[in-house]
């Protein structure tokens, strides 16, 4: 997965807990997270991938948890962001703070779902923005997201993350798609 993000942003690891594929019993769970209103399947899926990833000290060193950030729009539609959600469940296991107003979505253009490499990237250009300060101590944040497909959402809230002078970013999803 490092690979998507080579040459695009500072990236320290990154990894995803299983291949997503449309219609797969994965899929399934990514469905019912994102879509029908079971917030509660993603403490459950960021416990399930922290205890796994935790195995090869894919933490160590870690400071923070970003998750990718919703617009207040979207959030108030859905009631919950995804990303938030796995979050907790990999805070819950690793005691990494979470900081979910760092990144702040400005806006949300359209879904990323049927757009082509280029058309997702062109989709979430400028629309994350830096929104606030972070504790002195914390250097190196896990940016965490539900799948990843191209990275484009991921590198766009990332840019903004590299703001932060001296920081260093990791991420990790529950999917990461077939190319």
């Amino acid at each position: 997965m490092a690979k998507l993000f080579w040459g695009q942003i500072p990236i320290e690891r990154a990894a995803a807990f299983f291949y997503y594929e449309s219609h797969s019993n994965t899929a399934n769970i990514i469905y019912k997270l994102k879509y029908k209103n079971h917030p509660e399947i993603g403490p459950v899926m960021g416990r399930k991938v922290s205890v796994e990833f935790q195995r090869d000290n894919f933490f160590d060193g870690i400071d923070g948890i970003v998750p990718v950030p919703l617009t207040k729009k979207r959030l108030r539609r859905r009631g919950y962001n995804q990303s938030e959600e796995i979050a907790k469940g990999v805070s819950e296991i690793t005691g990494l703070p979470i900081f979910s107003n760092i990144v702040k979505r400005m806006v949300f253009k359209s879904s990323q779902t049927n757009k082509s490499r280029l058309g997702r990237r062109e989709n979430v250009e400028h629309v994350f923005e830096l929104n606030g300060e972070l504790p002195d101590n914390v250097k190196h944040l896990l940016v965490v997201d539900d799948v990843v497909t191209t990275g484009s959402t991921v590198i766009a809230c990332a840019h903004q993350l590299a703001k932060i002078d001296g920081i260093r970013i990791s991420v990790l999803s529950l999917g990461l798609t077939k190319r």
